[in-house]
This record gives C-alpha cells, structure tokens and sequence, in this order.
C-alpha cells in the first residue's frame, strides 16, 4: 500500500475537540493538518494555522480545501454525504463513502450486524405511530425509539415504559424513519477501537468499560472487567465489522453485556470518546493510530500499559482543573472551547489507578 510520508498534509473536516487531538498527534509525527469547520473559534483551530472556514453545503470551498491536502479524515461521522463524496473526488477521504452510508443509520448499521451473525438487541423499523405501536408490542416494553439519524451522547432517543406514550413519543422524535428497541438489561457497557488499513491489517484497544450519566459519558474503564470469554466476543464484533466494512481509519464499536453474551449497540468509523484514555494510557494513541492506518504507516502497540480511569469534565466539571492538575497520576487535556454548558464536553483527565476507580 501506497505511504504518506511525514511533511504531508492532513485534512480534517470538523474542526472539535477530535480534530483538535487528531491535529496533535499529526503534529508530534511531523505532519502539517488543514481543519474545514465553521468557525476559527473552534478548539482544532487553535491548534493548526491552515484552516477553511465553511458549511458542508459550500462545495467551492470544499473543492479548495480537498485539494490543498493529501489525505482527508473526519471528527464526526455525521458529515452529509454530498460533502464527503465533492473531496473524495479530489483527494484519498477515510472513511470512505460506503461506510459512512452505513454507519450513519442506526437501523443499517444493526441489519449489517446481523447479516454478519452478530448479536444485536431486538429491534424494528417504524414509520409512523402505528408502526411504533405493534413494534412495541411485539418486542415489549419497555423499548426505547431512536431517529435513525444524528443521534448521540443520548439525542434522538426516547424510553418508552407505557404503550399509552406512542403517539407523544413519536411526534417527539420528529423523523419519518425510526428503529425501535427492546431495553437490554444489561451488565455493563464496553466499548472496542479498531484500527485498519488499507491493506486489511488492523489492532485493537482492549475492551474498556463506560459508565454514563445523563446519557453522557462519564467514566471510562481500563481495561474493562469482563471475562476472557467476552473480552474474545467483543473483541471478534470489533474486527469482524471493521473488516468486513472495509474500513480505513478506526471503527468504535459500543456493546452491552448480558447474561455472559455481547450486544452491538453503535458503532463510529472516527476516534471515540472511550478512547481518550489512549493518549496517556497506551503506546499508540487513538488518534496516532488513525494517522498511522490512513497514511499506511506501521501501527503502533494497543495495549494498555497500566490500569486507568478516563473522566469526562462536563460543562462547569471543567472548572476543577487545579484539583485535577494536583491528583497524583492525573493527566488533565483542557479542549479550549470558550463557553461551559450543560452537557458539552469541555475536557477530560486520564487518571492511572491500579485498582481501577476514580480516586478523589
């Protein structure tokens, strides 16, 4: 496979918190990042002088950014497929379009796991408040309905407990196309990176374990406690979807546990939030290890090389920055966004901990 050497130029679309990390790390291995985004106030702009400042409807000035580059990642997998197929004309866009088409529908990216004898919960497609109706009674409650599009950190999705709350939950979704599913109790929530490229080699991080808050992610454990046996089945999902989606870059997949048995729940063909840890944690970052798979570099070692807590500082969590900066082990990564809210992701802080929990 062809390798892009070290003096290249990256391009990101997206210009978050992602791409501000990504940048880093392609800085360190002596690459130069050009960011698409809108606005120069956001975090990856702070990082790298080479910008283009426009929506993802403006195709001149995605035509000018694809072709003052090299390679083209992106932060999100959401960015809209008109975008994605103007700079794949231009220059190499991982991940590709074929991906992104599964990957951005909740409902395709379940059916594509199960064609390939992957577990999933139960789950059906529905078009309208009748459709919701027989889906939930033929799954039973409780369910929980989800836009098939756009959805994360718990957007796009509602817990349904009544059967009475059909018709409120679907004018709540605001969708023409939604995927219902039966509530899974599970044990616990894992999650596994993979890395691949073009040439069909891959890694992965070991399985770590997410506990969320308000939807959110909160903490991530490494690595997380689960069995041999698990730790095989996630880390069989991982891999089987990243190669049979052919992807270049990294799959994230998010799982449950249940009764010994893993789930799929979603997945993202992007660095994910689970694997923040890597940055301190690992050999190979995340986010090195992207750069590594789409510029046919060598991929760098996964594994973990001490026990640690990943703690995402949420809105106005971020003001505790000197109490973190003072925790032995503690690795503080600040995103420089300008504003704290509710629910935005404002930094995070990587602590080791051998006994595996949060300490302070």
């Amino acid at each position: 496979m062809k390798t892009l050497p070290p003096g290249s130029t990256l391009g990101i679309l997206g210009g978050g918190q992602l791409a501000r990390m990504t940048a880093m790390a392609a800085a360190r291995l002596g690459y130069k990042t050009h960011i698409y985004t809108r606005s120069a106030d956001e975090p990856a702009c702070q990082i790298t002088p080479w910008r283009t400042l426009g929506d993802f409807g403006d195709h001149k000035k995605l035509e000018f950014f694809a072709t003052n580059v090299d390679v083209i990642t992106l932060e999100w997998e959401n960015v809209p497929a008109a975008a994605v197929a103007t700079v794949e004309r231009h220059a190499p866009c991982y991940p590709k379009s074929s991906v992104l088409h599964i990957a951005q529908n909740r409902l395709l990216e379940k059916s594509f796991a199960r064609e390939l004898g992957l577990l999933t919960p139960e789950f059906r497609a529905v078009h309208s408040a009748v459709e919701l109706r027989s889906a939930l009674d033929a799954l039973k409650l409780p369910c929980i309905a989800k836009t098939t599009r756009m959805g994360y950190d718990g957007k796009g999705q509602v817990v349904i407990r009544k059967a009475e709350e059909t018709e409120n939950v679907w004018k709540a979704l605001k969708t023409d196309e939604a995927i219902v599913e039966a509530l899974v109790p599970f044990e616990q929530e894992i999650s596994v990176i993979t890395a691949r490229r073009a040439d069909g080699l891959m890694r992965s991080y070991p399985p770590v374990e997410n506990r969320h808050k308000n939807a959110i992610l909160d903490e991530t454990h490494v690595p997380a406690n689960i069995s041999e046996e698990v730790r095989k089945q996630a880390l069989h999902m991982a891999e089987t979807l990243c190669e049979k989606l052919e992807v270049v870059g990294l799959l994230a997949v998010e799982m449950f546990v249940v009764n010994g048995k893993v789930l799929m729940n979603e997945m993202a063909p992007r660095p994910h939030n689970s694997g923040h840890w890597s940055i301190d944690g690992a050999t190979t970052s995340q986010f090195e290890q992207l750069l590594r798979a789409i510029c046919g570099l060598p991929l760098g070692d996964a594994h973990a090389l001490f026990p640690c807590v990943m703690k995402n500082l949420i809105g106005h969590e971020s003001g505790n920055w000197r109490d973190y900066l003072s925790m032995p082990g503690a690795h503080l990564h600040l995103y420089g966004k300008r504003e704290a809210r509710d629910g935005r992701k404002m930094g995070h802080v990587t602590i080791r901990n051998r006994k595996g929990e949060m300490e302070g």
